[in-house]
């Protein structure tokens, strides 16, 4: 390669680290937690030392380094990162350090590099898997805990389908007496609700599955370009489970002489994820709408055959009688006591729906004067 050509590259490697610590300082910049913010802040220093070996190379002043500051991407990155925080942006962010890894491997200059950006794939992942409550909830309510994760989410998907349209047939039933008018704003509710939950839940599901393929797929380039490593850290992570030195290295080489065998396993061990049960954002999606679907009926079941002066008084018992039920489910799925799940759940829904009935009737007198 002549040195026209090698100074091109040293350019592009340059520009590379540069962005890459740009958008790292715009993650740390966005990131509230002060340690996470500090890993971030880490990746900026590492970034920089990069672009620094580049530079000399290019006969610059490293001095005068700096992370790049302008770019569509930056400032969507940082946009993004602010609005919906930065464990959002992990998936993108691994996409970089693996296309990093992937150039520096093929350039001897880099190979050094190129283990350095594998190390910080490795941070990322481990910002990604120390999520907030908000997202483990969605990661349950997504089923990726099981069984017991699905029924919770379905019942959770039912709770809000029955509160949230028996709010809203209350809110309209006390504005109006027309029950045609009733029956069209419950089924209106009904399908705004359910398409809305399940569109949330697949852009949720999707989400997160794409992160954790893109986990699996890294530790699959991981494995065939540093296979000793790789046997290594299996071997590290058999001895802290109790097995001795020697056990742990014939148990880690006998699994990683099979490239699909190695995968599976240190996609469970090191990453903490079965590759064959990542969740199907279609089912999940299908799964919450008729779950919303099922509660979101049960207010309108009166008027869908036509009750005409009882349909009020029967909405509100056999809602109650579902909130009773839900209320009760979750306080057994929690081991709490189920009659004060139940009542409390009742409270909440009714008190939810008396309030609207309220405004309604208010609404409703206010625009037949």
């Amino acid at each position: 390669m002549n040195d026209r050509h090698r100074n091109a590259t040293y350019k592009e490697y340059l520009k590379g680290e540069l962005q890459a610590a740009a958008v790292y300082e715009a993650m740390a910049d966005a990131e509230a937690d002060s340690e996470r913010a500090g890993v971030f802040r880490q990746l900026v220093q590492a970034e920089m030392r990069h672009a620094s070996r580049w530079a000399e190379k290019l006969g610059m002043d490293t001095a005068t380094l700096v992370p790049a500051s302008s770019g569509i991407r930056l400032r969507f990155l940082r946009w993004a990162a602010r609005r919906f925080g930065t464990n959002r942006m992990v998936p993108l962010l691994l996409r970089g350090e693996a296309k990093d890894i992937s150039t520096y491997s093929l350039d001897p200059e880099a190979h050094d590099l190129a283990k350095e950006e594998r190390e910080h794939g490795r941070t990322l992942r481990n910002l990604s898997n120390g999520q907030d409550s908000t997202e483990t909830i969605r990661v349950e309510r997504g089923h990726f805990s099981g069984t017991s994760g699905s029924l919770r989410a379905a019942v959770l998907g039912v709770n809000d389908g029955l509160v949230s349209n028996f709010s809203l047939v209350m809110g309209v039933a006390g504005g109006t007496g027309d029950t045609n008018i009733v029956l069209l704003a419950g089924v209106a509710g009904l399908l705004a609700g359910a398409f809305s939950m399940a569109a949330g839940e697949y852009v949720s599901m999707r989400s997160q599955r794409d992160v954790y393929e893109h986990q699996i797929s890294l530790e699959k380039a991981e494995i065939e370009m540093w296979p000793e490593e790789e046997e290594e850290e299996l071997a590290l992570i058999y001895q802290a489970k109790g097995l001795s030195k020697e056990e742990a290295e014939t148990i880690a080489k006998r699994v990683m002489s099979d490239p699909k065998v190695a995968l599976d396993t240190m996609a469970r061990e090191e990453l903490g994820l079965n590759p064959s049960e990542l969740g199907s954002p279609w089912g999940a999606s299908l799964s919450s709408f008729a779950a919303f679907v099922t509660g979101a009926l049960v207010p309108i079941i009166p008027y869908l055959f036509g009750a005409t002066g009882l349909a009020i008084p029967i909405s509100a018992v056999l809602s109650a009688g579902a909130l009773l039920t839900v209320g009760g489910v979750l306080a057994w799925m929690t081991d709490r006591s189920v009659a004060s799940g139940a009542l409390r759940m009742v409270i909440a829904g009714s008190a939810a729906a008396t309030v609207t009935f309220a405004v309604g009737s208010l609404i409703g007198t206010s625009l037949s004067t």
